[in-house]
């Protein structure tokens, strides 16, 4: 089996000794080298090539987005995993923005985080519970203010989306001509910044738009 080539990249130099440690005793992973900036895992990465860096976000000399953005564009195949101590939301989104595979924290387990590199080289990614729950968290609020945004006709359509109405069965349902139906679906579609009908009659369901009203015209 062909190893997984892994780099470390954290200023923390007692860090680094300690993944390094681990890593170098398991069978399938071959260890390129470990880097303390951001800079200096760019240099790395580009003369190595590696499968999968395990990086640290706040660095001197290039912060770890910083270098997750510059890896990935000269190697986009390469798996960035995360390993921080830092969950709050100005780290964690635009980590992910940046390309980064999965994003852990540094209370995981040596055998969390060689798992999370495993699962890496085949597509998985690992998200530590805090960080996962952050993300719902965001997912969620930016639903609601999304149907916030739809004016008081808008809602009515998107309810007889929601109850599996064609155009023509809405534009009886509310007294308005078809052309204005399929307007305000469009107007819908983006706002809700869903790809058709379907995925707003499931967004309104799931969100109980029939109970739900929205601006005045």
């Amino acid at each position: 089996m062909e190893k997984i080539k892994v780099m470390i990249v954290d200023d923390h130099e007692m860090v680094r000794l300690g993944m390094k440690t681990y890593l170098l005793t398991e069978d399938r992973i071959d260890f390129l080298g470990e880097a303390k900036s951001g800079n200096e895992a760019a240099q790395l990465a580009k003369q190595y090539m590696p499968d999968v860096i395990l990086m640290d976000l706040l660095m001197e000399n290039g912060n770890g987005i910083e270098a997750t953005r510059k890896i990935l564009s000269f190697h986009p195949h390469c798996k960035i995993i995360i390993l921080t101590s830092f969950y709050d939301d100005e780290k964690v989104f635009p980590a992910i923005e940046a390309g980064a595979h999965s994003y852990l924290l540094k209370t995981a387990t040596a055998e969390e985080v060689t798992g999370a590199v495993y699962k890496a080289v085949k597509g998985e990614s690992v998200i530590a519970s805090k960080v996962a729950d952050r993300m719902m968290n965001r997912f969620r609020l930016q639903e609601r203010k999304a149907h916030e945004e739809l004016t008081t006709r808008e809602m009515d359509v998107l309810k007889c989306l929601g109850e599996g109405m064609t155009n023509q069965e809405i534009s009886e349902e509310l007294f308005i001509g078809i052309k204005t139906v399929k307007t305000h679906v469009s107007n819908i579609l983006s706002k809700l910044e869903v790809a058709d009908r379907t995925q707003a009659a499931i967004y309104a369901n799931r969100n109980g738009i029939l109970h739900k009203t929205g601006k005045e015209e």
